[in-house]
């Protein structure tokens, strides 16, 4: 069984909260309990976690260096900022898969900035909870 390390950052836990217009009304709990489902489904095994410290985050990667076959990773705005987060998913070798649930190529121009793209061996954005799905799917048939 494939296992799965699920990284979300800043503000994910504010789902349903924050700007419903952009990132929908299902909360983060919803996400917790919709990527278990398919992780289940898929035959894959998901520990996820969530800090809005980028400190913990990588924590969280260097604590568990060696222990995943993937990442999948939705960074929030650490993504495009946080050199500290690339180098250490970079430093520690996952088979890293980013999401995001907007389409960062469409909103303002700052978020363009993709630190994570050119580390990550497959991109997921603008689906909504199915950009979580479509990186579950890829690691399942690869």
């Amino acid at each position: 069984m494939k296992k799965v390390l699920i990284l979300n950052g800043p503000n994910l836990n504010m789902l349903g909260i924050r700007e419903p217009q952009i990132y929908g009304t299902k909360t983060y709990n919803d996400l917790v309990v919709f990527l278990k489902q398919n992780a289940k489904r898929l035959g894959l095994e998901v520990d996820i976690y969530q800090s809005n410290y980028e400190g913990k985050l990588i924590d969280i990667l260097q604590d568990n260096y060696q222990k995943y076959d993937y990442l999948l990773v939705n960074a929030g705005g650490l993504t495009h900022y946080s050199v500290s987060l690339r180098d250490a998913i970079k430093g520690c070798g996952y088979k890293t898969i980013s999401v995001h649930l907007s389409d960062i190529d469409n909103r303002e121009d700052f978020r363009k900035v993709d630190l994570l793209k050119d580390i990550s061996i497959k991109e997921f954005i603008g689906e909504g909870f199915d950009s979580y799905l479509h990186a579950l799917e890829y690691i399942e048939e690869h």
